[in-house]
C-alpha cells in the first residue's frame, strides 16, 4: 500500500513523486477497499465539533447536555466529552504553482510561518507539504511546531496546480498521527489545473479520513477567468469534513485568516459515542445538534464502520 509522504527522505519523496501519476489512482483504489483511518478501533466513534451562533461567532461554555448525536437518524448516548483544548494533529498544504509567484508567495509564507510558530501550541504537532503540479513533502509530522518556523523559504513557485492530487497524497498521513484531533489547512490562488484525479475521487479518499479541512482560497481582482480559484469545489471538499472554505481577495489577507481558523481549534468540543450498531463497512451518517437551535454545529458528515 501506498504510505503518502511519511517514511521518505527528500531525494526519495522527489522520486516517488516523479512518477505520481501511474500510482495515484492505486491511492484511490485502496482508499475505497477500507483505507485504514486513525481509529485503532470503531467501537467509540470520537466527532470533533465547532458550533457558532448566527452571526458565525465561535460559542464556548456548552456542557454534554447541551448537545445531541444522530447516526443515520438514530439518537446516541454521548459517552465522552470535553470543551478543554486538546492537541491537534495538523496539517498544511500550500499552493507553490506558478500563480504565486512575488508577493503572494511571500505573504502565503509569512502567514504559515506566524500560524504554526505563533498561534499553535508546543504539544501539537505538524507536518508542512507544497504542490504545483505534483505534491512535495516539506517535513513529516513534527513537535513542537515552531521548529518548521522557515521551512517553506526554499519552495519557488512553478508549474501547475494539482489540488487534488495534493490532498489525496496528504490523507494517508492522518492514519499515523499522534493525536485524536486533526486538521488540514490548504492555501491556494487557483483552480486545479494539473491533478490525475477528480473532485469527486479527492472527496471520497477524503471522506475516508477524519481531519476538519479549511481552505484558504485567494481570489485576487483580475485573475485570469481560466485559472481563478474555485470556491465551490473547494466547499465540496471542506464542508464534509466540518470545516470551511474562506475566500480572501489578496495574499495580505492570508494572516487574518489563519487567525481565525487557529482561534476555532482553540475553541472546539470533542465528543464521542458508542454506535448503537454492530460494524459493517458501511457509510454511517453523523449528525450532531445542539438543544438551543440559535446555535449551529460543524462536524464531520460520517464514518466508515469498518470491520477489523
Amino acid at each position: 500500500m501506498y504510505e503518502g509522504f511519511e517514511g521518505h527522505d527528500r531525494r526519495e519523496t522527489k522520486k516517488v513523486f516523479a512518477t505520481f501519476a501511474l500510482f495515484v489512482c492505486f491511492v484511490f483504489v485502496v482508499s475505497l477497499l477500507g483505507a485504514q483511518t486513525f481509529r485503532a478501533r470503531i467501537d467509540t466513534v470520537q466527532v470533533t465539533v465547532t458550533v457558532v451562533d448566527a452571526d458565525g461567532r465561535l460559542v464556548t461554555g456548552l456542557t454534554r447536555n447541551d448537545f445531541e448525536i444522530l447516526e443515520d437518524d438514530v439518537p446516541q448516548t454521548i459517552t465522552q466529552f470535553t470543551d478543554e483544548r486538546v492537541p491537534v494533529s495538523l496539517g498544511v498544504l500550500l499552493d507553490a504553482s506558478d500563480s504565486m509567484r512575488g508577493q503572494p508567495i511571500v505573504e502565503a509564507r509569512g502567514a504559515v510561518d506566524r500560524f504554526v510558530a505563533g498561534l499553535l501550541e508546543s504539544g501539537d504537532e505538524v507536518f508542512m507539504a507544497a504542490f504545483n503540479h505534483q505534491p512535495h513533502l516539506v517535513a513529516p509530522w513534527t513537535q513542537p511546531p515552531v521548529v518548521l518556523r522557515g521551512r517553506l523559504d526554499a519552495f519557488r513557485p512553478t508549474g501547475g496546480t494539482a489540488i487534488y492530487d495534493a490532498l489525496v497524497a496528504s490523507a494517508p498521513m492522518f492514519g499515523r498521527r499522534l493525536h485524536t484531533r486533526a486538521a488540514l489547512v490548504l492555501v491556494s490562488d487557483g483552480a486545479d489545473t494539473a491533478s490525475d484525479l477528480t473532485l469527486r475521487q479527492a472527496r471520497e479518499v477524503l471522506r475516508r479520513t477524519d481531519p476538519f479541512v479549511y481552505a484558504i482560497a485567494i481570489d485576487a481582482p483580475g485573475a485570469l477567468l481560466s485559472t481563478r480559484v474555485n470556491p465551490e469545489a473547494l466547499r465540496e471538499i471542506t464542508g464534509q469534513s466540518g470545516g470551511y472554505t474562506e475566500v480572501v481577495r489578496s495574499a495580505e489577507d492570508l494572516g487574518p485568516a489563519t487567525e481565525r481558523i487557529a482561534n476555532e481549534l482553540n475553541k472546539q468540543y470533542m465528543l464521542g459515542y458508542v454506535s448503537s450498531r454492530p460494524l459493517d463497512d458501511e457509510w454511517r451518517a453523523i449528525r450532531v445538534r445542539v438543544k438551543d437551535r440559535n446555535y449551529f454545529t460543524r462536524a464531520r458528515r460520517g464514518y466508515y464502520a469498518l470491520r477489523r
